[in-house]
């Protein structure tokens, strides 16, 4: 493909072929090719977490997403857009998106509708995401009206995906945006070019030291590739590899002492835990697979030449064997393009991040401050940090005090600070009583060390 592309000389120019690329990472399908005309929403059976008079509603998208919708019976006018993370391959379900809804629960028992997209098709792509999740605030004021303030909440890659949705869409259209404040929590805001760069690190430090994925005997490949075009290896079967090599679901106890070796020098070099080892090294393999063989016809966009990898035990030979890949400037600008942020924000916004997730790093949030900063718009944005060491989701009112803020910052200019949402959050907390989650572990005055201490540094391509 990469061949006939380049073929064309219609697309010899280094921009013709990015926004070739990119469309593969849209999917090509704006929100104005599409009808307006559809059927109306389903009424459905909603999650067992929400409260029992919640109406909810089912809305398959005529690109492929089904949207989900949620009304609480005491509406307060507010919508909550959720953006899903993953991202997740294979294709779009429903149940992702109840998944969701069950989790954030407490949106809807404060009060808050909430509408959220599966996107249409799984895989990576946070532009075309992006445009779904607009496409779901669409549908739900098509049916429902126009709420008094609408919120955008991004998780996880979803927070990468709502970064984008409100620099595309949240313009001012009638002297009034579409979307009013975000929130965007645990999220990986560095664009897919930045924030995935460790997992390449992951692949060649731990082929260095397992030489089992793939194995000596097995087609060999560059690992930026995720997997070979035909691979037949399934997640079960890397867990074993890894197993085999590092002993990593085996008590400390049991592991031989080289396995207890080839597992810490993984996880010193990456700074990564390792509950969250074979989660990140099947992003590396499928997700990988995903980026480059369907969305940027086969080129790399993460490279590792120059790196310097420290904390193994010894370095020296690390360094000098591991392997290393250069990057594709053309796939570099695409992948950015489609995912990093520019920092030009429109409405306030707010983060929340545990401190020790192991799944997004909570540095990102220094090169996110920094991109805002750059973009002159560091006063739209607020960043508050929890004592935790969870991903997927942090506590009930640390949620409620964050979005509470929002509206305070909207709705009276009140600019919340990070001692501010903490206190509000252990107001919050006392009022709810006794019970298992009803916890605030937010710090004010903590502040991420810089991208660069937990990931190591790269030249520019």
């Amino acid at each position: 493909m990469i061949s006939s592309l380049l073929s064309r000389p219609s697309l010899h120019h280094p921009l013709r072929l990015i926004a070739t690329t990119v469309s593969l990472l849209s999917a090509g399908i704006g929100l104005s090719q599409v009808q307006a005309a559809e059927p109306p929403p389903q009424t459905v059976t909603c999650p067992a977490a929400l409260p029992a008079d919640t109406r909810c509603y089912n809305h398959p998208d005529s690109t492929g997403a089904f949207i989900l919708m949620a009304i609480p019976a005491q509406w307060n006018q507010v919508l909550v857009v959720h953006a899903h993370g993953g991202p997740e391959l294979g294709t779009p379900r429903l149940s992702r998106t109840e998944e969701d809804l069950s989790r954030w629960a407490i949106t809807v028992k404060a009060g808050y509708a909430w509408v959220g997209s599966t996107y249409r098709r799984g895989g990576y792509g946070v532009t075309m995401a992006a445009q779904d999740t607009e496409r779901a605030r669409q549908r739900f004021v098509q049916y429902f009206g126009e709420p008094r303030r609408t919120l955008l909440h991004g998780q996880s890659y979803g927070g990468g995906v709502a970064s984008k949705t409100v620099e595309l869409f949240a313009t001012a259209k009638n002297g009034r945006s579409p979307y009013d404040a975000v929130l965007l929590t645990s999220a990986v805001l560095g664009g897919g070019t930045t924030a995935y760069n460790f997992r390449l690190d992951l692949r060649a430090v731990y082929q260095h030291v397992c030489h089992n994925h793939p194995r000596p005997d097995e087609p060999q490949y560059p690992l930026w590739m995720g997997l070979p075009a035909g691979a037949k290896l399934t997640r079960t079967e890397l867990t074993q590899r890894v197993d085999e090599c590092t002993g990593l679901r085996l008590p400390a106890a049991q592991r031989n002492p080289l396995q207890q070796q080839h597992l810490s020098d993984i996880l010193n070099v990456l700074k990564i835990h390792e509950r969250a080892l074979i989660g990140h090294l099947n992003w590396a393999t499928w997700l990988f697979e995903d980026v480059v063989a369907k969305r940027l016809e086969g080129r790399n966009p993460w490279g590792n030449e120059g790196v310097r990898y420290q904390g193994s035990s010894d370095d020296a030979a690390l360094n000098a064997g591991v392997l290393r890949y250069p990057t594709d400037p053309t796939a570099v600008a695409a992948l950015a393009t489609d995912s990093l942020p520019t920092g030009n924000l429109p409405v306030p916004v707010l983060t929340l991040h545990a401190i020790h997730d192991p799944v997004a790093f909570v540095e990102l949030e220094s090169n996110y401050r920094e991109i805002v900063a750059k973009a002159g718009r560091a006063d739209r944005l607020v960043q508050v940090f929890s004592d935790e060491s969870e991903h997927s989701y942090l506590s009930d009112p640390e949620y409620t005090a964050a979005f509470t803020s929002l509206m305070d910052w909207v709705e009276r200019g009140t600019k919340p600070t990070p001692q501010s949402i903490a206190d509000l959050c252990e107001t919050m907390r006392s009022k709810e009583g006794a019970k298992e989650g009803n916890t605030c572990h937010l710090r004010p005055t903590y502040q991420p060390a810089p991208l660069g201490s937990r990931v190591a540094p790269r030249s520019a391509p």
